[in-house]
């Protein structure tokens, strides 16, 4: 074995996977967490139920190692909340790893030891350095690899329509979120009052039913919901021909919803401008002119982006639109796949011109909407055989992924989601509370 360990940023349930699997070829991971414990991001919607039952949610590796302590394995056809999918199995993994994981540990930059992203000479002999901030300081760690299994939770993209914020939009800070609203616990924030939602992916939806339900309840709740598309189009997905019947029942609320007239649809509008009014509530303005009338909470659900800042001496290959891996992007093209057609994949199309290091998870897809878990757990398996040096099983994908029955041509995403890695979110329509977009770890 390598005495440099392998760097896995995020200990999510893509980083904790890939730690799994380097134990488990002898290599030696380390992972490094800047939230407190395992599965930070996932601690941010607990109240999430997930689209995807247990047995997609668990990474073989992963139960491998956790089976040896005891471990019981959660019924492989029930669908977790957040919490649940914390407590039950991102927890007790991390505690397995023991001081293999990190907590506390923001990693701020990657570089190959000695030489900045311009240096040629003497550069592939040289190992990786990782820079990290901790509460006693910083600290660098030398690395064989480096895996950033960090997501894209701590990016969520604006409400302005041009992928910037809009005009007003952080002075209304207080006012807008970027995350779907725990009604459970915000009720006072939302009941009674004037709603925007923006966006058109799955955690606009579970935000719309939510919402629904809250103004079913609350005299006097409104909900307006911007979409960006001309037209409602498939905005509510497969339905029955899902094979996620989560997700497609899912999108049947929230269809029922909106015909059931608590939701006042606005197409075509791309957000310019946040003003005030008189009262200091909000006046969305769009790019053609177009004003809405008062609101007094926005909620922007436009989906997320990855953070490359602390990658900028690392020499990544990314597509220039997506930001994901060259080769890995005409696979995931949201005009033309969503996550049930994308083609299983791994450490070829995941590879950079930088030796050793990798993105994976949510974070490989870069604004790319719709990532599985499944896709996370294949992802590293192939990579991390790929570092320990088995060619042969890194370059043999092993992946069916569930159709979504909302293929289809250009338009069919014209605003990213990116639920990440969750499998995606929500139970049965029985059990369906919320919805949502999140990060396969953060950093």
């Amino acid at each position: 074995m390598n005495e440099l360990p392998v760097v896995v940023v995020g200990a999510g349930p893509i980083g904790l996977s890939a730690a799994a699997h380097l134990v488990e070829r002898g290599e030696r991971p380390l992972v490094l967490e800047a939230g407190d414990r395992a599965g930070a991001a996932v601690s941010e919607w607990n109240h999430v139920r997930l689209f995807s039952p247990w047995g997609e949610l668990v990474d073989p590796a992963a139960v491998r190692l956790l089976e040896t302590t005891g471990w019981i394995r959660p019924d492989a056809g029930g669908y977790p909340t957040g919490a649940e999918w914390a407590e039950l199995y991102l927890r007790p993994l991390a505690e397995v790893l023991g001081d293999r994981v990190r907590f506390g540990a923001r990693v701020v930059g990657v570089a190959r030891r000695g030489r900045d992203r311009v240096v040629d000479a003497g550069r592939e002999g040289e190992p990786l350095t990782v820079h990290v901030e901790t509460a006693a300081g910083e600290e660098r760690i030398t690395a064989r690899a480096v895996i950033d299994a960090s997501g894209t939770w701590g990016s969520p993209n604006p409400l302005g329509g041009d992928g910037l914020p809009a005009a007003g939009e952080k002075a209304a800070a207080e006012r807008i979120t970027y995350r779907v609203p725990d009604i459970g616990r915000e009720r006072a924030r939302y009941a009674g009052r004037r709603i925007a939602v923006a966006g058109s992916g799955h955690s606009a939806l579970t935000a719309i039913v939510a919402l629904a339900d809250l103004a079913e309840h609350e005299q006097g709740t409104e909900i307006v919901w911007l979409l960006r598309r001309g037209a409602v189009g498939n905005v509510f997905g497969g339905g029955d021909a899902d094979q996620l019947p989560a997700r497609g029942a899912l999108g049947l609320r929230a269809k029922r919803a909106a015909e059931a007239g608590h939701i006042q649809t606005v197409t075509g509008f791309r957000t310019a401008a946040v003003e005030r009014d008189a009262d200091g509530r909000l006046v969305l303005a769009s790019f053609d002119g177009h004003q809405l009338d008062p609101v007094d909470e926005v909620v922007v659900l436009t989906g997320f982006r990855p953070d490359l800042s602390w990658l900028s001496e690392i020499r990544l290959d990314l597509d220039p639109v997506l930001q994901a891996p060259t080769k890995l992007a005409p696979l995931i093209d949201p005009n033309v796949h969503s996550c049930g057609s994308v083609y299983p994949h791994g450490e070829a199309e995941l590879r950079h011109p930088e030796r050793d290091v990798y993105l994976v998870g949510m974070k490989s897809y870069g604004r790319a909407p719709t990532f599985l878990s499944l896709t996370g757990y294949e992802q590293v398996r192939s990579v991390v055989a790929a570092i320990a040096g088995d060619h042969e099983s890194a370059g043999r994908v092993e992946l069916v992924l569930p159709e979504t029955g909302v293929c289809g041509g250009a338009g069919v995403f014209d605003e990213p989601d990116q639920e990440s890695g969750s499998g995606c979110c929500a139970g049965p329509s029985a059990r369906v509370e919320v919805s949502i977009g999140l990060a396969a770890g953060t950093r």
